[in-house]
């Protein structure tokens, strides 16, 4: 099953169930107005939204309309918890080997995570507004999952069982405010702006073979003013979804509609090419001693876009151009 949310100009949008091939849509107001109310009642929301889903592949499900991409809002418009991951560790190592960081222990056995801004996602093909191009603004193509509500202490076995909805997204990270945000131990604020996320949200069914052992194997095409800016695959995730799942409910609850990101998409694979720009940097400074390629500039695009292995479309494209936004408070 796909879903989506029609951008409507409320704060949580209306929710869409969505074809297969993303161009037909119906919505369903009597069984769920918004994606996070379904995720709330899911056991009930969703054997009947599935029955539409299915109605509307077959070209039978009343009031079925054509759907327009540039009108949806992110899957889910805003959420109780976004929580990211680090977990592909190629990315990780690159990053100390070319900027001499120590290495963070346990990183093999512990996941690396913080919790970002949540309260206003971006749609798939909205701006990306940010103040400054001093910033040194990046793309990290990710993949994601959207969960039910899951109990403290809930075991990473146990946690499949929770995962409802995978997402595609770039998070938005800005390199020069980072490295003194990390220093100081509180976790990200100005270095993580709003994330933005691909059209729609699937099952782990829609993804058949490609989704197992907690992960999207497939690979996530990135390109950058048009041009390729690589393919990295996600089968390389060193935790599984429900590893990160079990490790951030271990002291507490995670209310249904909470989202996890796996982090930048990585593999130790140079010639597949990377989901951010400070990762190639990373590999030019190991190579030559100084990075080549600059950061974002307002008017750059970035594409990012994950299909199944037949080419069949999944989650749609991300497909946004950079900004200058924001106003002064003075």
């Amino acid at each position: 099953m796909k879903l989506a949310t029609l951008a409507d100009g409320s704060r949580d949008g209306r929710l869409l169930i969505v074809s297969r091939d993303l161009k037909r849509a119906v919505e369903a107001p009597d069984i769920a107005a918004t994606l996070q109310s379904a995720l709330d009642n899911w056991g009930v929301a969703e054997p009947q939204l599935h029955r539409l889903y299915a109605s509307l592949n077959r070209n039978e499900a009343a009031m079925a309309f054509d759907l327009d991409l540039e009108r949806l809002a992110a899957p889910l418009p805003r959420a109780w918890q976004w929580l990211d991951g680090s977990c592909f560790l190629s990315h990780g190592e690159l990053m100390q080997k070319a900027f001499n960081l120590e290495p963070i222990e346990g990183v093999d056995s512990i996941p690396l995570m913080y919790q970002g801004v949540s309260d206003d996602f971006i749609g798939p093909r909205a701006d990306i507004p940010l103040p400054s191009e001093a910033h040194c603004i990046d793309f990290e193509g990710e993949f994601a999952i959207l969960v039910d509500e899951v109990p403290m202490g809930c075991s990473a076995e146990e946690a499949l069982h929770h995962i409802r909805l995978i997402l595609q997204l770039n998070d938005v990270s800005l390199r020069a405010l980072a490295p003194r945000e990390m220093k100081t131990g509180f976790g990200f604020i100005q270095a993580k702006p709003t994330t933005s996320f691909a059209p729609v949200a699937v099952t782990p069914d829609e993804l058949g073979d490609a989704w197992r052992t907690g992960r999207v194997h497939l690979p996530l095409n990135v390109e950058w003013n048009g041009n390729w800016f690589g393919h990295p695959h996600g089968c390389a995730m060193h935790f599984g979804f429900h590893q990160l799942i079990a490790h951030a409910a271990l002291t507490r609850k995670l209310s249904a509609g909470s989202l996890i990101g796996s982090g930048t998409v990585s593999n130790s694979d140079r010639s597949v090419g990377s989901a951010c720009i400070a990762e190639r940097r990373a590999i030019e400074i190991i190579a030559d001693g100084v990075p080549k390629t600059d950061f974002m500039r307002f008017g750059d695009r970035v594409r990012m876009e994950a299909r199944a292995e037949n080419g069949d479309v999944l989650f749609g494209a991300i497909d946004q151009q950079l900004v200058q936004g924001g106003i002064s408070c003075a």
